[in-house]
This record gives C-alpha cells, structure tokens and sequence, in this order.
C-alpha cells in the first residue's frame, strides 16, 4: 500500500503546507507546469520518490530533467503522468489513443487548473486532475489531492484545499 500526494500548476510557487500534506506520502507525483527546479528539488526533500513531467510553461532545465509523460506502475496501478490529458469526451489530441494503446488505470493530468477526479468508464480509467497548487490562473482556490494504491486498487482519494491567498497566505515564489 502506498499514498500518494499528486499536484500540479505550481508555476513557481512554494507554499509550505505541501510539506505538512505529502510529508507522510511514499510517492509526490507534479503534473506539469512546475516553474522552476527549485520547486521540484523542494518536493524531492519531502519524499522518497518524487515522479513530475514538465507542462506548456516549464523552461529548458526542466524540460532536460523532465519527460512530456511519464507511465510507471505502483502498487500494481499502472498510471500515465502527463500535463495536457483532458478529460472524459474531450481528451487532448493523441491521448485517447494513448490511453487505449497503454490500458492504465490512472491518468493524472494538469493544465486546465481545474479539479476533476471522475471515472472513464468506456475506457476503464480513473482521470484525475489535482487542480492547481500554485497562484498562477484563474483558480478561485488552490488544491491537492492524495490517494492510496493497493494491490491494484485505488482508495481514499482526498481533496485538500489550500484556499483563498488573499485570506490564507501561506507562501511564495522562490527562484
């Protein structure tokens, strides 16, 4: 069994609080669009195993670190880690068919800044997009998720909300 704390759309910024949520997570996984090294060196400090791909708006140093999409297995869950992935009746181009030509039963995506956790069913995968972390966008509220990976199975998806930074400011860019 295995948590996982997943985020993306940091676009530069740290908030301390990833600390405090993924502290306990075996596995951070950053869908894109991370800003800068330092954020995701400050996400390797947390854990063990921290697994991202660069988005539309990362630079070259992480596009030389980082892959566009990365598929792994944990837990016997496989998963395709990407930025741009879409959703359910509106994928990105390429996507369905990567989706079908891998069968995993996860994808999680970034990109749109909006949180979506819902089941494709037609083709039997979990599309889970974290929302954005950062203060980059049009996002009202900022969040993460977690989820747990047991012998093939996914439970206990949690949504963490970092709320509104005009009223709860907990952090910055760092360079």
């Amino acid at each position: 069994m295995k948590k996982i704390g997943i985020l993306s759309d940091t676009h530069s910024y740290w908030d301390d609080r990833y600390v405090q949520y993924f502290a306990e997570c075996d596995e951070i996984w950053h869908a894109g669009d991370i800003g800068n090294e330092a954020v995701l060196d400050r996400l390797c400090a947390i854990g063990p195993t921290v697994r991202a791909v660069y988005g539309n708006a990362d630079g070259g140093n992480l596009r030389l670190r980082l892959k566009a999409t990365e598929i792994f297995t944990v837990e016997g869950v496989k998963v395709v880690l990407t930025h741009i992935g879409g959703h359910p009746g509106k994928y990105a181009p390429g996507m369905r068919d990567r989706l079908l030509l891998s069968q995993p039963k996860v994808m999680v995506c970034g990109h749109s800044h909006i949180l979506q956790v819902v089941n494709d069913r037609a083709l039997g995968v979990l599309v889970v997009n974290p929302g954005a972390a950062g203060r980059q966008g049009w996002q009202r509220v900022r969040t993460l998720l977690t989820l747990t990976l047991d012998a093939g199975t996914v439970k206990h998806c949690q949504v963490i909300e970092l709320g509104d930074d005009k009223h709860n400011p907990q952090g910055g860019i760092i360079d």
